[in-house]
């Protein structure tokens, strides 16, 4: 979620700033950048050293270290995509509110142009006091963010209010500012993906050759744009580490059914990708088949269409369908489309190279309700996904 994210971290001089060795740690852990600026009153309780060797980069303190460039708080400010400045101490706090500005932290701070955001850190009686307090009233005016202070046991040996937030709290609260930053955040989507496997006996099923990447890798791109996703997938070796992506693993097309009905109301985006099968056996063996038989006739019967029952219960919701077709593409695909009611549909060719089963690849063609064709190259899954939810971003606007 922070992945790639510039992270400027300002600490002052606070017993609170040990944590920052901590907090460092798990903003590298979530793939973003850290660099970091210390006064010199926080150098008294963590050492550059240990941020340097932690972030990965040089840790800055004064404008005249002796590899240090005396405009670079201008690029500093320049790079980052947040400020966070935690400890925050009542000091720091009090320039920062009434614009003085006599250290590096403080350069960087009123050159930014990027989201700062604070913690702040004090003792009981300094955090409550009326000074303060319309302090950080002065910086919430001016656009800042505060994370608030926590109860507990303090320094001083009081408990209260004042503790810093802890550091597992300050970066739930910059995912979620970039969060709601994108551009479906906050939208609850359902998808489902994958094969499903029709029971002939216990070790026996129909089943197709979907690997369920082109639906995961939707749900990745949705998540990664902030949505609330709801995968229902179907048999597959593919793991889904994003914590917004929600799994129902399912095995048959009545699993798949059921997962996709009762999962739909006040869903705003719904993807069909899944290859869910279109007949099951009418009998399923409650032992395994001995063979014995020189022919075995095996009764099939069709499964629930899920994409009708969808279309047929859908409100405000914006449903969208798969159509793999060997033939004929754009005439099966728009039938697909107007008989299933669907608001927007994306097909491909199982015969066209690049574009069957398993592959990673996938060439795609996508028409909407109202007639539009946009057609795109063969790319990767994870370009088409990008190419799709972009489309559907574009076209619920």
């Amino acid at each position: 979620m922070l992945k790639q994210k510039k992270i400027l971290l300002g600490i002052t001089g606070g017993i609170a700033a040990y944590k920052c060795a901590h907090l460092v740690r798990l903003f590298i852990k979530e793939g973003a950048e850290v660099k970091v600026i210390l006064t010199k009153a926080a150098a008294e309780f963590i050492t550059a050293q240990t941020l340097s060797v932690l972030s990965k980069n040089e840790v800055l303190i004064d404008f005249f270290d002796a590899d240090f460039n005396w405009n670079n708080h201008v690029h500093l400010a320049e790079w980052a995509d947040v400020f966070l400045i935690a400890p925050l101490t009542a000091n720091t706090l009090a320039k920062m509110a009434n614009g003085q500005c006599d250290n590096l932290l403080l350069a960087t701070y009123f050159s930014s142009k990027s989201k700062t955001i604070v913690a702040p850190a004090m003792d009981l009686d300094m955090y409550k006091h009326d000074t303060v307090k319309s302090n950080l009233d002065k910086l919430k005016l001016y656009g800042n963010l505060i994370i608030p202070a926590e109860t507990g046991d303090l320094a001083s040996g009081l408990i209260g209010e004042g503790r810093m937030a802890e550091p597992e709290t300050i970066i739930s609260f910059v995912e979620t500012y970039f969060l709601k930053s994108l551009p479906l955040f906050g939208k609850k989507v359902l998808v489902n993906a994958g094969p499903t496997y029709e029971a002939i006996d216990p070790v026996r099923f129909i089943g197709n050759r979907s690997s369920g990447k082109m639906g995961v890798a939707i749900a990745e791109q949705l998540a990664a744009y902030g949505a609330l996703v709801t995968l229902v997938l179907g048999p597959s070796n593919l793991i889904i580490k994003n914590k917004l992506i929600h799994v129902i693993s399912v095995e048959s097309s009545d699993e798949m059914h059921k997962a996709m009905i009762s999962n739909f109301k006040n869903k705003y985006l719904v993807i069909c990708s899944a290859a869910v099968a279109d007949y099951k056996p009418v009998l399923v063996y409650k032992q395994k088949i001995k063979k014995k038989e020189n022919h075995f006739k095996l009764e099939l019967t069709k499964t629930k269409d899920i994409l009708i029952e969808l279309g047929n219960l859908k409100t405000k919701q914006c449903l969208v369908g798969f159509a793999l077709e060997s033939e004929n593409l754009v005439k099966h695909a728009t039938q697909k489309l107007i008989e299933k009611k669907l608001d927007v549909i994306i097909a491909n060719s199982a015969v066209e190279e690049g574009g069957a089963f398993g592959l990673d690849t996938n060439k795609i063609i996508i028409i909407n309700k109202h007639n539009k064709i946009t057609k795109f190259e063969l790319k990767t899954k994870k370009e088409v996904a990008h190419d799709v939810v972009n489309y559907l971003i574009d076209f619920l606007k």
